[in-house]
């Protein structure tokens, strides 16, 4: 789990299963024709959404029945998140990832809940949190016994609508969280908050370059959300990156990747 660059990608909600093996089959084929570790990600419930009637998927049951089906078909390994302590323990009995959202990242019982389960534990950076504050979190996640931490870059408020992404952040957080792992999430860093008739919107757009970016700046994998039509999900449609531009933005990623380790090491290019 995260020896090597790893791509995290997947729907935001959990659909029915036509749809998340649609994308989780791509993905299993992206992992094995460039030789990259993928991890499919889908959430059971987004417990966040702007407003009270927003979908927030199939629930804990039937969502874990759906991951399931997913690794049985694919074998791709898989992350969701949790919102509550007690869905750490039913969850880590499905999944190899459990992912703290970044409204929750200093929430204690929930954190040492998701590290009790021994499994890897991704948390995303708050919003308005410098890498530095990160540290504590990882404390919290290794003391109550998580195999792997890393932290997921996802940008930082800007005045009321944008997020801004500091290329810095993926060396901070591995020096000030002891080597944890450093991710950037592509998909969310492009929100924009309130913008979509007061709810979420965002600039899409905006994804590969900043995918780029970071694995540039040297992040150790690329979080996003994709979707085949991404103006039909239920959930970040205005935020992600549609299905078929997947492998491009892979291909330029990897590329990026390979270019910077010959430089740093001659010898890989010899």
């Amino acid at each position: 789990m995260f020896q090597d660059f790893t791509l995290i990608a997947g729907p935001c909600t959990l659909e029915d299963d036509d749809l998340n093996l649609e994308i989780a089959e791509a993905l299993a084929q992206l992992s094995k024709s460039n030789g990259i570790s993928i991890i499919f990600k889908g959430s059971f419930d987004k417990a966040n959404r702007t407003h009270l009637n927003a979908p927030r998927g199939p629930g804990l049951t039937i969502g874990l029945e759906r991951l399931s089906t997913v690794r049985k078909e694919t074998g791709l390994q898989l992350l969701t998140d949790i919102h509550e302590p007690h869905q750490a323990g039913p969850v880590a009995e499905v999944v190899d990832v459990l992912q703290i959202p970044a409204f929750l990242y200093r929430q204690t019982d929930l954190l040492t809940a998701a590290g009790r389960t021994g499994r890897a534990v991704n948390v995303k950076k708050g919003q308005w949190a410098a890498p530095e504050e990160m540290k504590a979190a990882v404390h919290k996640l290794r003391m109550a016994g998580a195999s792997k931490c890393a932290i997921t870059e996802r940008g930082t408020a800007h005045g009321y609508g944008d997020l801004v992404v500091d290329m810095r952040s993926f060396a901070r957080l591995r020096a000030c969280c002891g080597g944890a792992v450093a991710l950037f999430d592509a998909t969310h860093s492009v929100q924009r908050g309130g913008s979509a008739h007061g709810a979420t919107g965002g600039d899409p757009q905006h994804i590969p370059a900043l995918a780029r970016a970071a694995v540039a700046a040297g992040c150790d994998g690329v979080f996003l959300e994709t979707h085949p039509e991404p103006s039909r999900a239920p959930s970040d449609g205005a935020n992600m990156l549609p299905l078929e531009r997947l492998p491009e933005l892979v291909h330029q990623i990897l590329a990026i990747r390979a270019s910077i380790e010959c430089t740093l090491n001659p010898a890989l290019g010899a």
